[in-house]
């Protein structure tokens, strides 16, 4: 168990939270959210002890063994890869050490083997003998192979090292397991397995994550950080959302009757309930939700912004032809005779781990690159706006203010719709002044969005819209884009983003050819499982 007693944190003069009273308990998951900036992170930190509270303290059982996921990907290039996997158990690696010292003495002493029957006791405590299979068998859950473990971190890429810290830090059975962004980088096989081993795992878990899928699969609570306020909710992120979404519906409707109003969230708390579920999380989760009382429902007063694309007029029957496109990027085709038609309605989510050849189409299509052979061509009646990847041309060396640099591409030059406009986006105040190239990373996409609504396109093209953005902006853009009426292309990692939205898959293969079904995500991931 996890106590938080009063911890308060004060960074120059300004509190980040204050008098947090919480505790977690082994068998639970907590999902920590919050805006960007409001201090998930540093909370995690706080737990982990890496930081120090202003003030408060943070109790745990002297005999619990906590594990925390490391973000720098470049500490143990200097060990193998088993060895940095078995220091996610401190004190197995520490036995390991010193007997490889004492049996590589020349005078091995009484006394010697005397320390060397103890560590050896407890070597075989530790399930020593077993840590390499085991490392082995998390390697391969995340998609890696066991022959790695002999290799150098050093030589390992980026990718791979994020699921080695990711393997060191389930390695060897913690009690406490403490997660930052797990789901970065990884591939849809490899968080699949993490849920697996979550929604099994019998201690206490704490993760920030902005991926909402996973969240819902493994939390059992969802911890708010909000206002200086840091608050433990039962149920995963969907029963968080929806329940504190209807909570501020009720506290607006003043005239609603208070019998009503409990009688609409035990209907909605029975209605959550009742999803049926083998995990042993959601099992946990389940019996949880129906215990919960009303006073027990987040009254959350968080903001999200808006998000909603409208269309000038409705594009006709012809929307896109792709025809045998090839493009070589530094010497790789990561275009392969690429072709397809889009239909009118379709939203399609261009997936997979060729992240360059889905860039290079969309850069093809919206005539930034030239294709080395084949063509493309929209049809007639289409308009089409498009979300970059990188959006740094459209801010870096910029003086103009935010009021001005949206005011360029509105029909409504008044600073009133502007301003009204970009409140809408979070933007208000003394916001709207600020210089563009100062903006944060989930700014800069708010603004970019902005900059979407105001050209009326039916057909929107968007590459990774939701990276940098905190769970308020994706849920925001996710609900824009399902009401969409028009035809949307748009590549993402966010499992419930292409879940929600599209009704067509494109895969990129590593050759650069694509697949291409129409079903949605779910159904895509069950047919090519069942193709292995």
């Amino acid at each position: 168990m996890i106590t938080v007693s009063d911890v308060s944190l004060n960074f120059s003069g300004q509190n980040l939270f204050t008098h947090v009273n919480l505790q977690f308990t082994p068998g639970n998951c907590y999902g920590v959210i919050g805006a960007n900036g409001a201090g998930k992170s540093t909370f995690l930190r706080i737990l982990s002890g890496e930081l120090e509270p202003s003030s408060g303290e943070v109790s745990i059982d002297p005999k619990n063994r906590m594990s925390v996921l490391k973000q720098d990907h470049y500490a143990y290039d200097s060990y193998s890869v088993l060895d940095t996997i078995i220091q996610g158990n401190p004190r197995l690696y520490e036995i390991m050490q010193q007997k490889d010292a004492l049996y590589a003495k020349e005078d091995f002493t009484d006394e010697d083997g005397a320390l060397a029957a103890e560590l050896e006791g407890e070597f075989a405590e530790l399930n020593g003998w077993d840590a390499e299979t085991e490392a082995g068998r998390i390697l391969q859950g995340l998609g890696l192979s066991q022959d790695l473990l002999t290799e150098s971190m050093g030589a390992q890429p980026d990718k791979s090292k994020v699921k080695i810290l990711l393997a060191q830090a389930l390695f060897g059975q913690p009690d406490i397991i403490l997660l930052d962004e797990p789901t970065n980088h990884l591939d849809t096989a490899s968080i699949r397995w993490l849920e697996d081993f979550l929604m099994d795992y019998a201690g206490t878990v704490i993760v920030v994550s902005h991926d909402r899928h996973f969240l819902n699969n493994v939390c059992t609570h969802i911890v708010d950080v909000d206002y200086n306020k840091i608050k433990i909710y039962v149920g995963n992120y969907d029963f968080w959302y929806e329940s504190s979404q209807l909570m501020q519906r009720m506290i607006k409707d003043q005239n609603k009757k208070a019998e009503d109003k409990i009688k609409e969230l035990q209907n909605f708390i029975q209605r959550f309930s009742a999803n049926k579920s083998k995990s042993r999380q959601a099992t946990s989760r389940k019996k949880l939700i129906e215990k919960l009382s009303v006073e027990e429902m987040p009254a959350s007063s968080r903001r999200y912004p808006f998000v909603g694309f409208t269309m000038d007029r409705e594009a006709g029957k012809e929307i896109l032809a792709v025809e045998d496109l090839c493009k070589t990027v530094d010497g790789v085709q990561v275009l392969n005779h690429v072709s397809f038609r889009v239909n009118k309605g379709d939203k399609i989510a261009f997936v997979g781990e060729n992240e360059i050849a889905v860039t290079t189409l969309f850069k093809i299509l919206m005539e930034e690159l030239e294709p080395d052979s084949g063509t493309f061509k929209w049809g007639g009646t289409t308009t089409q706006s498009y979300f970059p990847k990188d959006n740094s041309a459209f801010f870096e060396g910029r003086d103009e203010n935010l009021l001005q640099w949206l005011n360029q591409y509105s029909s409504d030059n008044t600073e009133t719709y502007l301003r009204g406009f970009l409140g809408k986006m979070l933007f208000s105040g003394d916001d709207v002044l600020k210089p563009v190239k100062v903006l944060s990373g989930g700014e800069k996409v708010r603004c970019m969005l902005s900059r979407m609504m105001m050209f009326g396109s039916n057909v929107l093209v968007l590459d990774q819209p939701t990276n940098h953005l905190d769970l308020e902006s994706i849920t925001a853009v996710n609900d824009g884009l399902m009401d969409f009426k028009g035809n949307v292309l748009f590549s993402s990692y966010d499992h419930q983003f292409i879940q929600t939205v599209a009704n067509r898959i494109i895969e990129f293969q590593p050759d650069g050819t694509i697949v291409d079904k129409a079903m949605s995500y779910d159904d895509y991931l069950d047919w090519k499982a069942g193709q292995k």
